[in-house]
Protein backbone atom coordinates (compact mmCIF):
# COMPACT_ATOMS: atom_id res chain seq x y z
CA UNK A 1 0.00 0.00 0.00
CA UNK A 2 2.70 2.59 0.69
CA UNK A 3 4.18 2.14 -2.47
CA UNK A 4 1.15 2.69 -4.14
CA UNK A 5 0.09 5.48 -2.44
CA UNK A 6 4.37 6.90 -3.52
CA UNK A 7 3.57 6.15 -7.10
CA UNK A 8 0.11 7.79 -7.31
CA UNK A 9 1.97 10.84 -5.10
CA UNK A 10 4.63 10.88 -8.30
CA UNK A 11 2.25 10.73 -10.73
CA UNK A 12 -0.19 13.12 -9.60
CA UNK A 13 3.43 15.57 -9.19
CA UNK A 14 4.21 14.75 -12.95
CA UNK A 15 0.28 15.78 -14.11
CA UNK A 16 1.01 19.29 -11.83
CA UNK A 17 3.85 20.00 -13.31
CA UNK A 18 4.05 19.17 -16.94
CA UNK A 19 0.03 19.21 -17.45
CA UNK A 20 -1.47 21.92 -14.97
CA UNK A 21 2.01 23.51 -15.47
CA UNK A 22 1.15 24.68 -11.64
CA UNK A 23 4.66 25.84 -10.23
CA UNK A 24 7.35 22.88 -9.19
CA UNK A 25 7.64 24.71 -5.45
CA UNK A 26 4.04 24.54 -5.11
CA UNK A 27 3.42 21.22 -6.58
CA UNK A 28 6.23 19.38 -3.71
CA UNK A 29 4.44 20.39 -1.23
CA UNK A 30 0.55 19.70 -2.33
CA UNK A 31 2.03 16.14 -2.89
CA UNK A 32 3.99 16.25 0.18
CA UNK A 33 0.98 17.05 2.07
CA UNK A 34 -1.17 14.49 0.19
CA UNK A 35 1.26 11.74 -0.06
CA UNK A 36 1.37 12.27 3.90
CA UNK A 37 -2.11 11.66 4.63
CA UNK A 38 -3.00 8.91 2.27
CA UNK A 39 0.02 7.12 4.64
CA UNK A 40 -2.17 8.43 7.93
CA UNK A 41 0.49 10.60 9.07
CA UNK A 42 -1.06 13.31 11.79
CA UNK A 43 -1.48 16.92 9.86
CA UNK A 44 0.75 18.36 12.31
CA UNK A 45 3.40 16.05 12.14
CA UNK A 46 3.53 16.44 8.04
CA UNK A 47 4.12 19.61 8.35
CA UNK A 48 6.69 19.21 11.09
CA UNK A 49 8.18 16.54 8.36
CA UNK A 50 8.33 18.97 5.47
CA UNK A 51 9.85 21.55 7.73
CA UNK A 52 12.77 19.27 8.47
CA UNK A 53 13.20 18.39 4.84
CA UNK A 54 13.40 22.13 3.91
CA UNK A 55 15.91 23.08 5.72
CA UNK A 56 18.34 19.98 5.98
CA UNK A 57 17.99 19.89 2.52
CA UNK A 58 18.45 23.87 1.95
CA UNK A 59 20.94 23.93 4.62
CA UNK A 60 23.50 21.57 2.54
CA UNK A 61 23.31 23.10 -0.14
CA UNK A 62 22.57 26.83 -0.72
CA UNK A 63 25.58 28.91 0.61
CA UNK A 64 26.91 26.77 -2.44
CA UNK A 65 24.69 27.42 -5.14
CA UNK A 66 23.94 30.90 -4.45
CA UNK A 67 28.02 31.29 -4.69
CA UNK A 68 28.17 29.09 -7.53
CA UNK A 69 25.74 31.65 -9.31
CA UNK A 70 28.07 34.27 -8.67
CA UNK A 71 30.40 33.38 -9.89
CA UNK A 72 29.03 32.34 -13.00
CA UNK A 73 27.66 35.57 -13.24
CA UNK A 74 30.85 37.33 -12.95
CA UNK A 75 32.02 35.13 -15.46
CA UNK A 76 29.36 35.27 -17.70
CA UNK A 77 29.44 39.52 -17.74
CA UNK A 78 33.38 39.87 -17.76
CA UNK A 79 34.39 38.33 -21.31
CA UNK A 80 36.23 35.00 -19.40
CA UNK A 81 34.23 32.78 -21.40
CA UNK A 82 34.88 34.46 -24.51
CA UNK A 83 38.17 34.64 -23.69
CA UNK A 84 38.52 31.27 -22.67
CA UNK A 85 36.56 29.83 -26.47
CA UNK A 86 39.18 31.97 -28.81
CA UNK A 87 41.98 30.63 -26.71
CA UNK A 88 40.87 26.91 -27.56
CA UNK A 89 40.04 28.60 -31.25
CA UNK A 90 43.61 29.71 -31.61
CA UNK A 91 44.76 26.28 -30.92
CA UNK A 92 43.10 24.55 -33.59
CA UNK A 93 42.27 25.17 -37.31
CA UNK A 94 38.66 25.97 -38.22
CA UNK A 95 37.68 22.53 -39.73
CA UNK A 96 38.90 21.56 -35.92
CA UNK A 97 36.58 24.16 -34.52
CA UNK A 98 34.33 21.07 -32.80
CA UNK A 99 37.22 19.84 -30.79
CA UNK A 100 37.94 23.70 -28.99
CA UNK A 101 34.43 23.95 -28.81
CA UNK A 102 34.06 20.25 -27.00
CA UNK A 103 36.62 21.67 -24.62
CA UNK A 104 35.29 24.85 -23.54
CA UNK A 105 32.44 23.84 -22.80
CA UNK A 106 33.45 21.88 -20.36
CA UNK A 107 35.92 24.23 -19.00
CA UNK A 108 33.24 26.77 -19.14
CA UNK A 109 30.55 24.35 -17.94
CA UNK A 110 32.45 23.90 -14.91
CA UNK A 111 31.08 26.87 -13.00
CA UNK A 112 28.25 28.02 -14.99
CA UNK A 113 24.50 27.05 -15.07
CA UNK A 114 23.51 25.01 -18.13
CA UNK A 115 21.30 28.04 -19.37
CA UNK A 116 24.16 30.60 -18.82
CA UNK A 117 26.65 28.31 -20.83
CA UNK A 118 24.39 27.74 -23.52
CA UNK A 119 23.54 31.38 -24.30
CA UNK A 120 27.32 32.58 -23.51
CA UNK A 121 28.76 30.06 -26.08
CA UNK A 122 26.04 28.97 -28.53
CA UNK A 123 26.99 32.83 -30.31
CA UNK A 124 30.17 31.70 -30.48
CA UNK A 125 29.42 28.60 -32.33
CA UNK A 126 27.40 30.37 -34.29
CA UNK A 127 29.60 33.38 -35.37
CA UNK A 128 32.20 31.07 -35.97
CA UNK A 129 29.81 28.77 -38.70
CA UNK A 130 29.01 32.11 -40.41
CA UNK A 131 32.85 33.27 -40.34
CA UNK A 132 34.21 30.24 -41.49
CA UNK A 133 31.15 28.24 -43.69
CA UNK A 134 30.87 25.54 -41.62
CA UNK A 135 27.50 23.76 -40.06
CA UNK A 136 26.92 25.08 -36.88
CA UNK A 137 25.51 21.85 -35.45
CA UNK A 138 28.52 20.40 -36.28
CA UNK A 139 30.84 22.48 -34.60
CA UNK A 140 28.04 23.42 -31.60
CA UNK A 141 27.13 19.77 -30.64
CA UNK A 142 30.09 18.52 -29.29
CA UNK A 143 30.03 21.69 -27.28
CA UNK A 144 26.12 21.50 -25.76
CA UNK A 145 27.17 17.56 -25.37
CA UNK A 146 29.79 18.64 -22.70
CA UNK A 147 27.42 21.48 -20.89
CA UNK A 148 25.06 18.39 -20.50
CA UNK A 149 27.45 16.52 -18.53
CA UNK A 150 28.76 18.67 -16.38
CA UNK A 151 25.30 19.75 -15.51
CA UNK A 152 23.87 16.65 -15.11
CA UNK A 153 26.97 14.62 -13.71
CA UNK A 154 29.04 17.10 -11.66
CA UNK A 155 28.93 18.86 -8.29
CA UNK A 156 29.22 22.30 -7.46
CA UNK A 157 26.32 22.14 -10.10
CA UNK A 158 22.78 22.23 -7.78
CA UNK A 159 21.21 18.58 -9.09
CA UNK A 160 24.68 16.88 -8.22
CA UNK A 161 25.64 18.26 -5.29
CA UNK A 162 21.87 17.95 -3.89
CA UNK A 163 22.12 14.47 -4.87
CA UNK A 164 26.22 14.25 -3.08
CA UNK A 165 24.55 16.25 0.57
CA UNK A 166 21.56 13.47 0.79
CA UNK A 167 23.96 10.82 0.03
CA UNK A 168 26.97 12.42 2.43
CA UNK A 169 28.82 11.50 -0.70
CA UNK A 170 32.53 12.92 -0.97
CA UNK A 171 33.08 15.73 -3.38
CA UNK A 172 36.16 15.45 -4.45
CA UNK A 173 35.51 11.70 -5.27
CA UNK A 174 32.18 12.07 -6.69
CA UNK A 175 33.80 14.54 -8.83
CA UNK A 176 36.57 12.66 -9.57
CA UNK A 177 34.50 10.13 -10.49
CA UNK A 178 32.51 12.33 -12.82
CA UNK A 179 35.68 13.20 -14.60
CA UNK A 180 36.33 9.61 -15.84
CA UNK A 181 32.45 8.88 -16.62
CA UNK A 182 32.23 12.12 -18.37
CA UNK A 183 35.22 12.27 -20.91
CA UNK A 184 33.69 8.80 -22.48
CA UNK A 185 30.29 10.28 -22.57
CA UNK A 186 31.16 13.56 -24.01
CA UNK A 187 33.09 11.41 -26.57
CA UNK A 188 30.04 9.56 -27.99
CA UNK A 189 27.77 11.91 -27.05
CA UNK A 190 29.34 14.65 -28.50
CA UNK A 191 32.37 13.93 -30.78
CA UNK A 192 31.23 10.59 -31.96
CA UNK A 193 27.76 11.56 -32.62
CA UNK A 194 28.14 14.97 -33.53
CA UNK A 195 30.50 14.16 -36.71
CA UNK A 196 27.41 12.07 -38.24
CA UNK A 197 26.10 16.05 -38.31
CA UNK A 198 27.32 17.62 -41.56
CA UNK A 199 24.51 16.89 -43.56
CA UNK A 200 22.39 19.52 -41.44
CA UNK A 201 23.20 22.84 -43.22
CA UNK A 202 20.56 24.83 -41.88
CA UNK A 203 21.94 28.07 -40.98
CA UNK A 204 21.51 29.33 -37.24
CA UNK A 205 19.90 32.25 -36.20
CA UNK A 206 21.93 35.13 -37.57
CA UNK A 207 20.19 37.27 -34.58
CA UNK A 208 22.26 35.60 -31.76
CA UNK A 209 25.79 36.36 -33.15
CA UNK A 210 28.37 37.11 -30.56
CA UNK A 211 29.37 40.97 -29.94
CA UNK A 212 33.42 40.35 -30.76
CA UNK A 213 35.33 41.86 -27.73
CA UNK A 214 39.06 42.99 -28.08
CA UNK A 215 41.62 42.02 -25.73
CA UNK A 216 41.42 44.97 -23.98
CA UNK A 217 38.18 43.85 -23.23
CA UNK A 218 38.46 40.85 -22.23
CA UNK A 219 40.66 39.53 -19.30
CA UNK A 220 43.34 37.90 -19.86
CA UNK A 221 44.21 33.82 -20.46
CA UNK A 222 45.70 33.47 -17.13
CA UNK A 223 43.06 35.21 -15.46
CA UNK A 224 40.12 33.67 -17.27
CA UNK A 225 41.10 29.89 -16.65
CA UNK A 226 42.24 29.97 -13.29
CA UNK A 227 39.71 31.87 -12.02
CA UNK A 228 36.83 29.74 -13.76
CA UNK A 229 38.89 26.59 -12.20
CA UNK A 230 39.86 27.63 -8.99
CA UNK A 231 36.91 25.85 -7.08
CA UNK A 232 37.55 22.68 -8.99
CA UNK A 233 41.16 22.83 -8.66
CA UNK A 234 41.20 23.80 -4.58
CA UNK A 235 38.66 20.35 -4.28
CA UNK A 236 40.82 18.51 -6.13
CA UNK A 237 44.28 19.64 -4.25
CA UNK A 238 42.17 18.41 -1.19
CA UNK A 239 41.22 14.96 -2.41
CA UNK A 240 44.35 14.07 -3.54
CA UNK A 241 46.91 15.14 -1.28
CA UNK A 242 45.17 15.14 1.93
CA UNK A 243 45.57 11.57 2.14
CA UNK A 244 49.04 11.87 2.33
CA UNK A 245 49.31 14.07 5.19
CA UNK A 246 49.10 12.89 9.18
CA UNK A 247 45.96 12.85 10.77
CA UNK A 248 45.02 15.61 12.11
CA UNK A 249 47.79 18.02 11.57
CA UNK A 250 47.50 21.58 10.60
CA UNK A 251 48.31 20.86 7.10
CA UNK A 252 46.05 18.57 6.61
CA UNK A 253 42.78 20.45 8.75
CA UNK A 254 44.00 23.47 6.07
CA UNK A 255 44.27 20.99 2.79
CA UNK A 256 40.67 19.54 3.76
CA UNK A 257 39.35 22.90 4.77
CA UNK A 258 40.37 24.73 0.97
CA UNK A 259 38.42 21.48 -0.14
CA UNK A 260 35.18 22.14 1.51
CA UNK A 261 32.99 23.03 -1.66
CA UNK A 262 31.44 26.13 0.59
CA UNK A 263 35.19 27.50 0.86
CA UNK A 264 36.43 26.92 -2.20
CA UNK A 265 33.58 28.65 -4.07
CA UNK A 266 34.01 31.53 -1.51
CA UNK A 267 37.63 32.11 -1.92
CA UNK A 268 37.03 31.80 -5.82
CA UNK A 269 34.07 34.18 -5.73
CA UNK A 270 36.78 36.77 -3.83
CA UNK A 271 39.63 35.94 -6.60
CA UNK A 272 36.73 36.82 -9.56
CA UNK A 273 35.65 40.04 -7.29
CA UNK A 274 38.90 41.42 -7.98
CA UNK A 275 39.90 39.76 -11.04
CA UNK A 276 37.03 40.06 -13.07
CA UNK A 277 35.27 42.91 -11.20
CA UNK A 278 37.45 45.62 -9.49
CA UNK A 279 40.45 44.67 -12.30
CA UNK A 280 38.01 45.09 -15.57
CA UNK A 281 37.14 48.61 -14.09
CA UNK A 282 34.03 48.25 -12.15
CA UNK A 283 33.23 50.05 -9.01
CA UNK A 284 32.16 47.84 -6.29
CA UNK A 285 28.69 49.07 -6.10
CA UNK A 286 28.58 47.74 -9.42
CA UNK A 287 30.15 44.35 -8.94
CA UNK A 288 27.46 44.09 -5.64
CA UNK A 289 24.79 44.45 -7.55
CA UNK A 290 25.42 41.74 -10.13
CA UNK A 291 26.10 39.45 -7.13
CA UNK A 292 22.87 40.74 -6.22
CA UNK A 293 21.14 40.06 -9.23
CA UNK A 294 22.98 35.95 -9.69
CA UNK A 295 21.45 35.18 -6.38
CA UNK A 296 17.85 36.25 -7.45
CA UNK A 297 18.33 34.14 -10.64
CA UNK A 298 18.55 30.76 -8.43
CA UNK A 299 15.64 32.16 -6.25
CA UNK A 300 13.08 29.78 -7.68
CA UNK A 301 15.51 26.74 -7.85
CA UNK A 302 16.44 26.68 -4.37
CA UNK A 303 13.33 26.66 -3.83
CA UNK A 304 12.56 23.36 -6.02
CA UNK A 305 14.92 22.03 -3.74
CA UNK A 306 13.05 23.03 -0.53
CA UNK A 307 9.77 21.44 -2.09
CA UNK A 308 11.88 17.93 -2.79
CA UNK A 309 13.42 18.21 0.37
CA UNK A 310 9.58 18.37 1.97
CA UNK A 311 8.85 15.15 -0.05
CA UNK A 312 12.10 13.71 0.70
CA UNK A 313 11.32 13.40 4.31
CA UNK A 314 7.46 13.03 4.43
CA UNK A 315 8.41 9.55 2.29
CA UNK A 316 11.30 8.88 4.84
CA UNK A 317 9.19 9.96 7.99
CA UNK A 318 5.72 7.75 6.80
CA UNK A 319 8.07 4.79 6.09
CA UNK A 320 7.89 4.85 2.35
CA UNK A 321 11.48 4.99 1.86
CA UNK A 322 12.35 1.82 3.97
CA UNK A 323 9.74 0.23 2.57
CA UNK A 324 10.83 1.06 -1.17
CA UNK A 325 14.35 -0.48 -0.66
CA UNK A 326 13.39 -3.57 1.02
CA UNK A 327 11.55 -3.95 -1.98
CA UNK A 328 14.85 -2.67 -4.19
CA UNK A 329 16.51 -4.95 -1.98
CA UNK A 330 15.30 -8.30 -3.65
CA UNK A 331 15.33 -6.41 -7.49
CA UNK A 332 17.12 -8.10 -10.05
CA UNK A 333 18.38 -5.26 -11.55
CA UNK A 334 21.30 -3.19 -9.89
CA UNK A 335 20.70 -0.63 -7.69
CA UNK A 336 22.49 1.65 -10.49
CA UNK A 337 20.43 0.80 -13.24
CA UNK A 338 17.00 1.13 -10.64
CA UNK A 339 18.25 4.71 -9.78
CA UNK A 340 19.21 5.45 -13.20
CA UNK A 341 15.96 3.96 -14.75
CA UNK A 342 13.47 6.07 -12.04
CA UNK A 343 15.37 9.35 -12.78
CA UNK A 344 15.17 8.76 -16.31
CA UNK A 345 11.03 7.98 -16.29
CA UNK A 346 10.68 11.03 -14.33
CA UNK A 347 13.05 12.96 -16.61
CA UNK A 348 10.79 12.24 -19.62
CA UNK A 349 8.03 12.73 -17.81
CA UNK A 350 8.36 15.93 -16.21
CA UNK A 351 10.99 17.38 -18.62
CA UNK A 352 13.13 18.95 -15.56
CA UNK A 353 16.85 17.20 -14.64
CA UNK A 354 16.78 18.81 -11.50
CA UNK A 355 13.74 18.03 -10.19
CA UNK A 356 14.02 14.48 -11.80
CA UNK A 357 17.64 13.96 -9.90
CA UNK A 358 16.38 15.06 -6.45
CA UNK A 359 13.39 13.49 -6.16
CA UNK A 360 14.83 9.84 -7.41
CA UNK A 361 17.61 10.55 -4.68
CA UNK A 362 14.95 10.78 -2.28
CA UNK A 363 13.44 7.25 -3.27
CA UNK A 364 16.63 5.47 -3.34
CA UNK A 365 18.52 7.15 -0.45
CA UNK A 366 17.60 4.12 2.22
CA UNK A 367 18.68 1.93 -0.79
CA UNK A 368 22.26 2.75 -0.09
CA UNK A 369 22.36 1.15 3.22
CA UNK A 370 21.01 -2.04 2.54
CA UNK A 371 22.82 -2.86 -0.97
CA UNK A 372 25.78 -1.60 0.23
CA UNK A 373 26.36 0.41 -3.08
CA UNK A 374 29.02 3.36 -3.82
CA UNK A 375 27.36 6.83 -3.08
CA UNK A 376 29.52 8.55 -5.01
CA UNK A 377 28.36 6.21 -8.24
CA UNK A 378 24.91 6.62 -7.49
CA UNK A 379 25.64 10.02 -7.68
CA UNK A 380 26.36 9.69 -11.19
CA UNK A 381 23.92 7.28 -12.02
CA UNK A 382 20.65 9.27 -11.11
CA UNK A 383 22.73 12.42 -12.72
CA UNK A 384 22.89 10.43 -16.15
CA UNK A 385 19.49 8.97 -15.83
CA UNK A 386 18.54 12.71 -15.36
CA UNK A 387 19.38 13.54 -18.58
CA UNK A 388 17.14 11.11 -20.63
CA UNK A 389 15.58 12.18 -23.89
CA UNK A 390 15.19 15.90 -23.53
CA UNK A 391 11.89 16.61 -25.73
CA UNK A 392 9.15 19.40 -25.78
CA UNK A 393 8.46 19.55 -22.07
CA UNK A 394 12.06 20.77 -21.55
CA UNK A 395 13.09 24.44 -21.95
CA UNK A 396 16.50 23.58 -23.09
CA UNK A 397 15.06 21.67 -26.03
CA UNK A 398 13.37 24.92 -27.22
CA UNK A 399 16.49 26.58 -26.84
CA UNK A 400 18.03 24.87 -28.66
CA UNK A 401 15.83 24.73 -31.37
CA UNK A 402 15.58 28.52 -31.42
CA UNK A 403 19.23 28.82 -31.99
CA UNK A 404 19.58 26.09 -34.61
CA UNK A 405 16.83 27.16 -35.93
CA UNK A 406 15.63 23.36 -36.87
CA UNK A 407 12.38 21.97 -37.77
CA UNK A 408 10.65 19.61 -34.63
CA UNK A 409 12.17 16.54 -36.29
CA UNK A 410 15.52 17.42 -36.38
CA UNK A 411 15.54 19.05 -33.30
CA UNK A 412 14.49 15.50 -32.21
CA UNK A 413 17.32 13.96 -34.04
CA UNK A 414 19.72 15.88 -32.92
CA UNK A 415 18.99 17.37 -29.51
CA UNK A 416 17.33 14.57 -28.22
CA UNK A 417 19.68 12.00 -29.17
CA UNK A 418 22.42 13.74 -28.07
CA UNK A 419 20.73 14.02 -24.60
CA UNK A 420 19.89 10.47 -24.39
CA UNK A 421 23.32 9.23 -25.47
CA UNK A 422 25.09 11.60 -22.66
CA UNK A 423 22.13 9.47 -20.23
CA UNK A 424 23.08 5.93 -21.63
CA UNK A 425 26.90 6.41 -22.12
CA UNK A 426 26.62 7.93 -18.49
CA UNK A 427 25.15 4.48 -17.07
CA UNK A 428 27.75 2.87 -18.82
CA UNK A 429 30.92 4.87 -17.29
CA UNK A 430 29.64 4.39 -13.93
CA UNK A 431 28.61 0.07 -14.25
CA UNK A 432 32.43 0.25 -15.89
CA UNK A 433 34.20 2.12 -12.97
CA UNK A 434 32.16 -0.20 -10.61
CA UNK A 435 34.14 -2.80 -11.58
CA UNK A 436 37.24 -0.85 -10.26
CA UNK A 437 35.54 0.83 -6.97
CA UNK A 438 32.69 -1.08 -5.95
Amino acid sequence: MPLLITSLGILVLIVLISYVRLHTFLSFLLVSMGVGLALGMPPLFILESMQKGMGSTLGSILGIIALGAMLGKLVATSGAAQQIAVTMMALVKPGNARWAFMVTGFIVGLPLFYSVGFMLLAPLVITVAYRYKLPALYIGLPMLASLSVTQGYLPPHPAPLAILKQFNADMGLTLFYGILVSIPAILISGALFGSTLKRYTTLPNKAFMAAELTDEQMPSVAVSFLTVLLPILLIGLSTVLSPFLAEGSATRQVLLTLGEPTVSMLIAVLVAIVTLGLQRNRSMPVVTTLLADSVKEVAMLLLVFGGAGALKQVLTDGGVSQNIADLMQHSSLHPYVLAWSMAAIIRVCVGSSTVSGITTAGFVAPLLTVSGVEPNLMVLSIGAGSMMFSHVNDTGFWLFREYFQLSMADTLKTWSVMETLVSVAGLGGVMVLSLVVG
